[in-house]
């Protein structure tokens, strides 16, 4: 599975996703739309549910990060936060399972070796969505497959982090493993600056495929801009 890293080293990695309710929650759609961001160059795509990334993985070729957002009350982690995620992500195809690698207390008491060990006995390549490089270290030592910056400005500790993280990516890039520079990557100059700071892939997500969140920023601009404003 390692050739795969690879394929990811100086590319765009998609994030296919919609907020619940949209009318763009739907497998064939977002299936679409990932098999669009591959026909444009993204070297992968992150997909998040059961079914998107079954629809996903009949369409596309790239290597397809797997996640399963799901609360747990009482629990702060929500994505692929239990082992039952990691294996219903594996069931779909995925190539790699993405999963909260944060210190905070996971459902059942799952520790972070205990899911990357799951990951790795599923065949699958374990990406550690990171919150600070204190993350990036005991995911290292977990033998993670890859580290990303997905959760910084998302946690207590990191909350109003300037996005994207480069500080983070900085740290974390002078760690022996794969960097992924994942959050507030909103112009093709973040991407670049991503990679100079030393990410050897990059995720956009909200940017290129969150529909609803454009519209609203357009919309709410050309409201401004009426006469009669």
């Amino acid at each position: 599975m390692k050739p795969i890293l690879e394929s990811l080293r100086g590319g765009l990695i998609v994030s296919v996703q919609a907020w619940a309710g949209s009318a763009i929650d739907d497998p064939y759609v977002l299936a679409a739309m990932a098999a669009a961001a591959e026909a444009n160059g993204a070297v992968a795509v992150r997909m998040q549910g059961v079914v998107n990334l079954t629809a996903a993985r009949a369409r596309v070729r790239v290597p397809i990060i797997g996640i399963i957002k799901r609360q747990y009350e009482g629990f702060e982690p929500y994505i692929t936060p239990t082992l039952a995620e990691v294996r219903e992500i594996a069931a779909t195809g995925a190539d790699i399972i993405a999963f909260d690698a944060t210190g905070r207390a996971r459902p059942g008491g799952t520790s972070l070796d205990e899911i990357v060990a799951a990951i790795h006995a599923e065949g699958r390549l374990a990406m550690a969505d990171c919150a600070t490089g204190a993350d990036g270290v005991c995911a290292q030592s977990a033998e993670a497959d890859l580290v990303a910056t997905t959760l910084c400005g998302y946690t207590n500790e990191t909350k109003g982090t300037p996005l994207p993280a480069l500080s983070l990516v900085r740290e974390l890039a002078e760690l022996d493993t794969f960097v992924i520079a994942e959050g507030g990557v909103a112009r093709p100059d973040d991407v670049a600056g991503a990679l100079a700071s030393g990410a050897d892939a990059v995720v956009v997500g909200t940017a290129i495929t969150n529909v609803d969140a454009l519209v609203r920023e357009f919309t709410a601009r050309a409201a401004k801009g009426r006469p009669d404003a």
